[in-house]
């Protein structure tokens, strides 16, 4: 009953007004709602300024989207109480949200946290590293040694490996369209193919124009090294050479 009555609490509060201004202000009336939490937490958390500038979920990294979810990191039917602590509550991208990712999983093992990243008390930021394992083309997430197992469980939680694993093929996929595209149009006008030189610029200068503020940033750089690693060019400079 008192878990009904909680999840009741905090459904009908965060949409009427919860009993508190957002500091923490005991009120009557006019207090914290879902919309005041998500304006709140998407203007503290905006890696750009700008208000048209692109906004990055805290978890995976990726686009937050036009209609993120207020998430439990401990979900809220295993620990009512918590429903509605500032610290359990983040702003997340509905894909992180939706199974098969996090959903009502649990973040603790054997209802131990010691082994799992907090996204407040417990940041995996900085901590977190992507690998591209190469020839098969993959990411994998990994940390430090005393780090590995809160990166092994946040991967496990968000499928975080095989979603960076897609966005990772998806931009290769991206830029290999463009120089093909720009090769046909070369020998359309008569013009010298790409060089190796050209390649390297090409990818040099996406790096370079790369913005720690733009969804994908890591993934994106990782994919960066990779293609610039000498066998990948050579292998770009050979497609080239075959389109016609």
């Amino acid at each position: 009953m008192f878990k009904v009555l909680m999840e009741s609490f905090y459904e009908k509060g965060f949409a009427d007004g919860l009993p508190y201004q957002a500091d923490g202000t005991p009120t009557a009336a006019g207090g914290v709602t879902y919309a005041d939490y998500v304006r709140a937490f998407r203007s503290v958390h905006r890696l750009n300024p700008d208000p048209n500038a692109r906004e990055v979920c805290v978890l995976c990294g990726g686009h937050l989207g036009d209609t993120p979810h207020v998430d439990h990191w401990v979900t809220k039917g295993a620990f009512p109480l918590l429903s509605v602590c500032a610290d359990n509550l983040l702003l997340i991208c509905s894909t992180c949200n939706e199974a098969p990712n996090k959903g009502q999983k649990p973040v603790h093992s054997g209802g131990s946290f010691s082994d799992w990243f907090h996204p407040y008390l417990r940041a995996g930021n900085s901590r977190v590293q992507l690998d591209y394992v190469l020839p098969a083309f993959e990411v994998q997430c990994s940390a430090a040694p005393a780090d590995q197992p809160k990166a092994t469980n946040l991967d496990a939680l968000l499928n975080l490996s095989s979603r960076w694993t897609r966005e990772f093929k998806a931009e290769y996929a991206k830029h290999q369209d463009v120089l093909h595209r720009r090769e046909r149009r070369r020998i359309a006008l008569g013009q010298a193919r790409h060089s190796l030189a050209e390649i390297q610029q090409h990818v040099q200068k996406w790096a370079a124009d790369l913005s720690p503020n733009e969804p994908h940033h890591a993934v994106h750089s990782v994919l960066s090294h990779a293609l610039m690693q000498p066998a990948r060019t050579q292998a770009w400079l050979a497609e080239l050479s075959a389109v016609r």
